[in-house]
């Protein structure tokens, strides 16, 4: 091939090629020099990989240089930007039937979501049912978002935005792990409803009655008269005690009497005493025993059954305390207190030990004690329940607790 032959096919190649059209060519003995002006260096690169793959040229001498004026350097991208506003301006009208489409389907979408029928059919309480209606809008958004997508000739850009989506998801739950839990423990409290509102529980070493339960915590109102709030996971993972669920409930106490005491009489005084009060149920029926043996005194064990919802539980358990207590006294029975020994020695020991004051002989009953009053009123309210009653009616806060669902 002649240097006429090279000079012609590369100039041609040039003037085919995006950004080397001021290339110019020379061409001595398969010699190739190249001259003339490129915007970017990957252009003159290029124009040098050309001239080097046609036949018969034994070298290049690529002397290309750079233009830096501005307003060359700037064209291509204004070019750029024109055509895009020009597609965009042709692209309009279609662009606003994609739009219509969307804003169609999302608003078919919360008119769907507002129907009575059938999400309070099937949704087991108020919360359940707002996240029914939550996910219709959202699947009627995404639908609409795919059709406008498919109508604009951008369906490519579907793939692009649920992976986007997935990984930002994936992001977020890592970051909000704690709110979804809590979250999702929340809606299984809503549906199993393990208490209702004003019960007595204890959840996780926490005591006190039920406040209302949100969709982050539970709160609780403890017998100090402040707000306990317990998250939704750990109250969902926890062991709830539930002292309202079962009306009746079993007090006890122990108290001890003198070892060398008739132990079968004292439980049977004891036990009549118990009850004999006007609060005690029948059935199941109170109940006495011997608990244990202790240093200087024997243990015994007093259990019965009280109504909670006409008695104050602690009020009834320290009225039975108090009655049985003087029962045993009334009886003769001593309540002894810890026994110490103690070894003296020498004269002046003697001397102490004689002017000491002398003690009843180990097996002798106390001096006879006054009657026993009448056991105490024990029918009044819980203040902290009363205290519930009233929060829960100026309506602070939201509830999902639903005193009408079914129990667990």
């Amino acid at each position: 091939m002649s240097d006429h032959a090279i000079r012609n096919r590369l100039a041609s190649l040039f003037e085919a090629v995006d950004g080397l059209s001021e290339v110019r060519v020379a061409v001595t003995d398969g010699v190739v020099s190249l001259t003339g002006t490129v915007l970017e260096p990957s252009a003159r690169d290029l124009a040098g990989r050309l001239a080097g793959r046609v036949e018969h040229v034994a070298t290049v001498r690529n002397e290309i240089a750079l233009d830096d004026s501005l307003t060359r350097r700037l064209s291509p991208g204004l070019a750029r930007v024109e055509l895009r506003l020009r597609q965009a301006v042709e692209m309009l009208p279609l662009l606003a039937i994609a739009l219509g489409c969307l804003l169609v389907v999302a608003l078919l979408g919360i008119w769907v979501s507002r129907w009575t029928w059938p999400w309070g059919r099937v949704a087991p309480n108020a919360f359940v049912e707002g996240l029914y209606r939550q996910a219709v809008r959202l699947v009627f958004f995404v639908a609409g978002l795919v059709l406008a997508l498919d109508i604009a000739g951008a369906t490519a850009l579907l793939g692009t935005i649920l992976g986007a989506a997935g990984i930002v998801g994936l992001a977020v739950g890592f970051a909000v792990r704690d709110t979804i839990e809590n979250y999702l423990a929340s809606v299984m409290l809503s549906i199993r409803q393990p208490f209702r509102p004003n019960d007595h529980v204890r959840i996780e070493g926490h005591e006190g009655h039920v406040l209302r339960l949100t969709s982050r915590a539970t709160i609780l109102l403890s017998f100090d008269g402040n707000h306990v709030r317990i998250p939704n996971a750990a109250v969902f993972k926890a062991v709830i005690v539930n002292f309202t669920r079962n009306p009746e409930r079993r007090l006890s106490f122990r108290l001890g009497v003198n070892a060398d005491a008739d132990l079968r009489a004292a439980v049977a005084d004891g036990l009549a005493a118990l009850r004999a009060l006007p609060f005690m149920l029948d059935d199941p029926p109170a109940e006495a025993w011997i608990d244990e043996v202790g240093e200087s005194n024997v243990v015994l064990f007093f259990c019965g059954w009280v109504d909670q919802r006409h008695s104050h539980f602690g009020v009834a358990r320290g009225e039975a305390i108090r009655m049985v207590k003087e029962a045993l006294e009334q009886g003769g029975f001593e309540l002894p207190e810890p026994i110490y020994r103690l070894r003296l020695e020498g004269a002046e020991a003697a001397q102490a030990l004689a002017a000491a004051p002398t003690r009843p002989a180990a097996g002798r009953s106390a001096p006879p004690a006054p009657e026993p009053e009448a056991a105490t009123d024990v029918a009044r309210p819980e203040p902290v329940a009363r205290k519930v009653e009233e929060e829960r009616r100026a309506g602070d806060g939201p509830d999902l607790l639903d005193r009408a669902a079914p129990e667990e």
